[in-house]
């Protein structure tokens, strides 16, 4: 049998490699690339704010070939990284918390909150959207909270399996007790304990901002299940329950954000726009 060199299916080979090759590697090189603006991005903000730029940022996600969505939130690993980045920040160094989440596990909440109220120099958590449930709680133990205008807080009232503690306990006292049974009553006992518990650890992160009595009372409000948990809590709310919030956003914040891109393979964004350049601001003559 002869054999024979055919060049064009070696050529047709190659290009079939060279694309499975880019195919593998494209995904890593964009991500890489991404990775690296962020950090350089974070680097210019605490340059320019002379400060340790940590980011703890929930974006929804998607999962297989299908891009089923699914939610990011709060957890022991995302506590574990950033107890991580306080630690390696010299302690007369400020700290900027840039913070967009929808909240997630208690614990993990918790110990970032105490993380950053331990910190000895100035701790701020700038807020480009929301910051809701464990994000409000993390909110509550910096010195500053800076807030985008329409950017919102949340209510840190516990949940236990998808019911809000208050709740439970607002449903429990309608009834009496022999017509509950044991495992509703022991549901109860566990959210009398979690709302006591949150809110006395609000209690503590706010005492010395605000003094007791009004401590007290913000940490009743937050806990107590006044609204529902996605309650939208504004600037303007925040500023009447006392805490120090100001809607200063440094613009490179808002850039940060585009660098959290929604997942490739989901479904089209409902909303759309054409960025619309900002006017030359007119020269100001002074006489």
């Amino acid at each position: 049998m002869d054999y024979y060199y055919d060049p064009l299916s070696f050529f047709g080979n190659l290009i079939w490699f060279l694309l499975l090759f880019y195919l593998i590697l494209a995904p890593q090189i964009q991500y890489r690339q991404l990775m690296a603006a962020r950090r350089s991005l974070m680097k210019k903000i605490g340059s320019k704010r002379g400060s340790n730029v940590i980011s703890l940022i929930h974006r929804q996600e998607s999962i297989g070939l299908f891009g089923i969505p699914f939610y990011r939130f709060i957890n022991i690993e995302d506590s574990e990284q950033v107890l991580r980045a306080i630690r390696s920040t010299p302690k007369d160094q400020p700290i900027d918390l840039i913070l967009h989440t929808p909240g997630g596990l208690v614990l993990a909440a918790t110990q970032i909150a105490k993380a950053i109220k331990d910190h000895p120099a100035k701790t701020t958590v700038i807020i480009p959207h929301y910051a809701m449930s464990g994000g409000t709680l993390i909110s509550l133990a910096a010195d500053e909270i800076i807030m985008d205008p329409n950017a919102v807080l949340g209510p840190v009232d516990p949940q236990l399996m998808n019911y809000p503690a208050p709740s439970i306990l607002n449903a429990i006292s309608k009834k009496d007790p022999k017509d509950v049974d044991d495992q509703t009553l022991i549901l109860a006992d566990i959210a009398e304990k979690a709302i006591n518990q949150v809110r006395e650890f609000v209690f503590n992160l706010l005492k010395d901002k605000m003094g007791e009595e009004k401590a007290k009372e913000v940490a009743k409000v937050l806990t107590e299940g006044r609204w529902t948990h996605d309650y939208p809590i504004t600037v303007e709310v925040a500023k009447e329950l006392g805490l120090n919030v100001s809607t200063e956003v440094p613009p490179e914040v808002y850039h940060l954000m585009e660098l959290y891109p929604q997942p490739f393979m989901q479904r089209h964004p409902g909303v759309e726009f054409v960025p619309t350049p900002k006017r030359q601001e007119a020269l100001n003559f002074k006489f």
